[in-house]
C-alpha cells in the first residue's frame, strides 16, 4: 500500500516537473510510509520524508526511533540524526537536493525551523507547492482506509453509548468522559487483535474530551470538567477528536439532555439542528459541489430564524481537516471514496446551542453511514 502510494506520489510530482519533495507534516508521512512517532515538533524533533522522483526515498527521523522506524517506514532509506551532533536533522538535506532542483514542498505545514533551513540552502524560485497534489491523493480512500474509517464508527459508537449511560443528575462531566475513552479502547484494542494482528498502533483513546452542559452549553468546544451536570440540562458530547482508530478520524456529535428539559424554548433549536442535518444528506452524493451541501444546512437554519451557522463539515481520514471543506466557496465535487463529517447545528447566542453530527463515506449512488446514535427528541432525553 505505502510503496503503490510513492510510487504515485513520484509520478504526479514528474507530470508536474518537481524532482523532489521534502514532506514534514506528521501525517502525511505516516499517508506515505507507515512511520509515525510522537515526537513531532512540540519537542523540537522534526522528521522529513525526501521522495527524489528519480532516486531513493529518505525519512530523516530521530536516532532514538530507529527501531519503530526500521519496522514500520517503507522507504529506501533511513537517515537518523540526534541531539545536538553536527547539524542534526539538517546534515541530509544539502545533498538530498540537487542543485537547481524543482523542490516541492507544504508551506502551510512545515515547521518553521526546517522551513528556515530550506530557504537558506534552496533559491526562492525553486521551491513550490505540492499542497494539491497531496490533499488530492489523500481525498479519495483506499479499501484499507474506508475500512479504517469504519472501524473507527464502531470505536466513535462504542464511545457514544458509554458517555449516554453514564449522564445522570450529578455526575462530574469528566466521569462521563473517563466511560467513553475505556469503551473506545476497549472497542479499538479488540477490533486491531480480530483484523490488524500485527499491527503495533495503540488503541488507546487519549484526546481531551469536547463536551459542555447547563449554562456552559454555548461554548463550542470547552472540554470536561469537574463541573457536574443537573437535571434538565442539556448535554453537548463532541467525539471528532476522540473517534480516531488506526489514526483514521472522524467526526461525531450529539446532544442530550438529563432526566427532563427544563428549558422548552430549546426544543425547537435542537430539531432545527437536526433538520439542518437532514437537509444537508439530502443532496449528499457523487457529483454534487461541496458548497452546495452547506447551502442546504444553511437554509434551513436561517430560515428558521437562527444565525448563519460555522461550516456544515469537513473531509476526514489521517488528518482531522481534509479536503473538501462542506463550506461556501469549496466548490470541490464530491466523488465516491471520499470520509465526511456533516453536522446540523443552531446556536442561540448565550443561550443555547444544539449540534448532532455524524461521519459518512461517499458511494457510487449516495453515502453510507458509519457512525450513528440516535437524534429523535424523545429517544435523547436520558
Amino acid at each position: 500500500m505505502f510503496s503503490n502510494r510513492i510510487a504515485q506520489l513520484k509520478t504526479k510530482l514528474g507530470e508536474s516537473g518537481i524532482h523532489t519533495a521534502l514532506i514534514t507534516d506528521d501525517d502525511s508521512v505516516y499517508y506515505y510510509t507507515g512511520y509515525y512517532d510522537y515526537l513531532h515538533m512540540d519537542f523540537g524533533r522534526p522528521t522529513i520524508l525526501v521522495v527524489d522522483v528519480q532516486g531513493d526515498t529518505v525519512l530523516i527521523t530521530p536516532a532514538m526511533e530507529a527501531s519503530l522506524a526500521e519496522a514500520n517506514a517503507c522507504v529506501d532509506r533511513i537517515d537518523l540524526w540526534n541531539d545536538g551532533l553536527g547539524d542534526e536533522w539538517r546534515a541530509s538535506l544539502p545533498d538530498l537536493l540537487k542543485e537547481n532542483s524543482v523542490i516541492g514542498i507544504e508551506p502551510n505545514l512545515v515547521p518553521p525551523p526546517v522551513y528556515q533551513y530550506i530557504q537558506s540552502i534552496v533559491a526562492k524560485e525553486c521551491l513550490t507547492d505540492i499542497t494539491p497534489i497531496i490533499s488530492d491523493m489523500r481525498m479519495i480512500k483506499s479499501e484499507v482506509e474506508l475500512q479504517m474509517a469504519r472501524h473507527a464508527g464502531q470505536v466513535g459508537i462504542a464511545m457514544m453509548n458509554a458517555a449516554r449511560a453514564t449522564i445522570v443528575d450529578g455526575v462530574p462531566e469528566y466521569e462521563i468522559s473517563l466511560a467513553a475513552t475505556t469503551a473506545g479502547t476497549k472497542t479499538a484494542a479488540g477490533i486491531l487483535e480480530d483484523h490488524y494482528p500485527n499491527s503495533m498502533m495503540s488503541p488507546s483513546i487519549h484526546f481531551m474530551q469536547i463536551m459542555a452542559s447547563g449554562n456552559q452549553i454555548t461554548m463550542t468546544h470547552h472540554r470536561n470538567s469537574t463541573k457536574r451536570i443537573k437535571r434538565g440540562e442539556p448535554v453537548f458530547l463532541c467525539f471528532c477528536g476522540m473517534t480516531n482508530f488506526h489514526r483514521f478520524k472522524l467526526g461525531f456529535d450529539r446532544t442530550f439532555w438529563v432526566t427532563e428539559i427544563s428549558d422548552p424554548s430549546q426544543i425547537s433549536a435542537y430539531e432545527t439542528a437536526v433538520a439542518s442535518q437532514a437537509a444537508a444528506l439530502s443532496i449528499l452524493k457523487p457529483g454534487i459541489p461541496a458548497e452546495d451541501v452547506h447551502r442546504e444546512y444553511a437554509e434551513v437554519i436561517q430560515n428558521a430564524g437562527f444565525e448563519y451557522p460555522f461550516r456544515c463539515g469537513r473531509a476526514t481520514g489521517f488528518s482531522f481537516l481534509e479536503r473538501p471543506q462542506l463550506v461556501f466557496g469549496d466548490t470541490t465535487i464530491l466523488q465516491p471514496g471520499m470520509v465526511l463529517a456533516v453536522d446540523g447545528s443552531v446556536t442561540v447566542p448565550g443561550k443555547f446551542r444544539a449540534q448532532v453530527g455524524d461521519s459518512f463515506i461517499i458511494t457510487e449512488t449516495g453515502y453510507e453511514q458509519i457512525t450513528s446514535h440516535p437524534k429523535a427528541i424523545d429517544e435523547i432525553i436520558v
